[in-house]
């Protein structure tokens, strides 16, 4: 966390080695969220960028206390749920098979099975309602507490894990039961 004050700082005075810094340190992480959020990877790179521009033309004016990495989850998850507002009646595009990398010891038939639960997966993440989605994302993706997920979805603590354990169910039932139960 000190790591990042000191990012946030030289960022303040227009070093745009912090901006690349912060970028390098949170784009994993970030561009997961986004990408399972809306599941789309080139629309997840936008989203990550806007919040980036944003983040250095707002600098004078945030306050982003001690977590950087929960800001920048909560900045993304919103720009998300903006883009759904925008186009609600817009489809899902399934991701692009292409930007999938199977790991180096794997044989096609391995492949071809995570291929297969994969698109399991994000087809049942993507056909839950967005809010559940979102809490389910925020939790597993971005690691962030119940009280943070509420905050961000401007809900109280219990919506959230409402929201969480609706959304586990139905992925439950979807699979029936092969999803792990992960809670605080």
């Amino acid at each position: 966390m000190t790591d990042d004050k000191v990012f946030l700082s030289r960022l303040q005075q227009g070093d745009k080695d912090a901006l690349r810094a912060i970028y390098l340190k949170y784009e994993g992480p970030l561009l997961a969220l986004a990408g399972n959020l809306l599941d789309d990877p080139t629309l997840a790179e936008d989203v990550l960028q806007d919040v980036l521009v944003t983040l250095v033309r707002s600098m004078h004016r945030l306050n982003i206390g001690r977590n950087l990495k929960g800001y920048l989850a909560t900045a993304v998850a919103n720009r998300t749920r903006d883009y759904y507002r925008r186009r609600p009646r817009q489809r899902h595009r399934p991701l692009d098979e292409a930007r999938q990398v199977a790991a180096r010891d794997e044989g096609p038939v391995q492949m071809v099975i995570r291929n297969e639960r994969t698109q399991k997966a994000r087809a049942a993440l993507v056909a839950l309602p967005y809010e559940q989605r979102e809490a389910i994302v925020l939790r597993l993706h971005a690691d962030m507490k119940f009280r943070e997920i509420a905050k961000c979805q401007h809900v109280a603590v219990k919506t959230a894990l409402s929201r969480y354990r609706y959304g586990l169910d139905k992925l439950r039932s979807m699979f029936n039961g092969e999803v792990q139960d992960e809670t605080d």
